[in-house]
């Protein structure tokens, strides 16, 4: 669920990343709270806006929609292309979706507002290919909020805040109620689910989050190395904490 859809040089990268996070404790039950949220009628349009590889898309088509995947990534499209052939996976821009007014009965965009350019343009772009009554649903984290245990609580706040400072919209998960009302949305509705983990699945997440902050120079190595460390020990003794609180919007047109 962390570090995804976020500024990696290397789309392979990126998309072992994403597997990871698909495959991590909750994430199928949570991906499948969105598809239900949009509350779709059997051939229903939908977009998945920030498509990757694919996933949500096939797995929308499987639940019987029509279901359009959008990215501007042409590796993620070749990757959708390659894992499920008959996909609808087009390219395009969140802010120019390739769709007519009111094509859609649904929309879903999943970890990806944090990194547009222009959500307020996104959402009006939401509305717009939209019916009248058709459903959006958004889901993310708060990157301020991602809770870790240790033993140093003011190095762990500064390498959380670091890390998300890095993105272009950190913070819009908690806002994304107030962008959907901003945004003409009715029946606007947000849920919190949080994902806990213990074991050793999380250190990978943790290195990139110490990275990150020693780059951005709020940490030093010795600093990173001594945080990483005490993580590392506290997997191996069964004693690591990582919560990561996922924010769940839908909203009706």
């Amino acid at each position: 669920m962390a570090d995804t859809h976020t500024a990696y040089t290397d789309t392979e990268t990126l998309i072992r990343v994403l597997d990871a996070a698909d495959a991590m404790p909750g994430a199928a039950e949570l991906r499948a709270r969105t598809y239900e949220l949009l509350r779709l009628a059997p051939g229903a349009t939908v977009v998945d806006v920030g498509c990757g590889a694919g996933r949500a898309v096939a797995e929308l088509t499987g639940r019987g929609a029509s279901a359009i995947g959008v990215d501007l990534d042409p590796a993620m499209l070749a990757a959708a292309h390659a894992r499920f052939p008959d996909l609808d996976v087009r390219a395009a821009d969140a802010a120019d979706l390739p769709l007519t007014d009111g094509q859609a009965r649904g929309y879903r965009a999943d970890k990806v507002y944090h990194v547009l350019p222009d959500p307020h343009a996104a959402l009006a772009e939401a509305r717009r290919v939209l019916a009248p009554g058709g459903r959006i649903v958004l889901l993310g984290q708060d990157w301020d909020t991602l809770v870790i245990d240790s033993d140093q609580p003011a190095l762990t706040r500064s390498i959380v805040h670091a890390r998300a400072d890095t993105l272009a919209h950190p913070r819009i998960a908690r806002a994304y109620r107030a962008l959907l009302l901003d945004a003409g949305f009715q029946d606007v509705e947000v849920e919190v689910h949080t994902a806990v983990f213990t074991d050793t699945t999380m250190l990978p997440i943790l290195t990139g989050q110490a990275g990150a902050a020693r780059e951005a120079g709020v940490i030093s190595d010795d600093q990173a190395e001594s945080w990483l460390g005490e993580q590392s020990r506290r997997a191996q003794h069964g004693r690591l904490l990582v919560a990561i609180p996922m924010f769940l919007a839908s909203a009706t047109r």
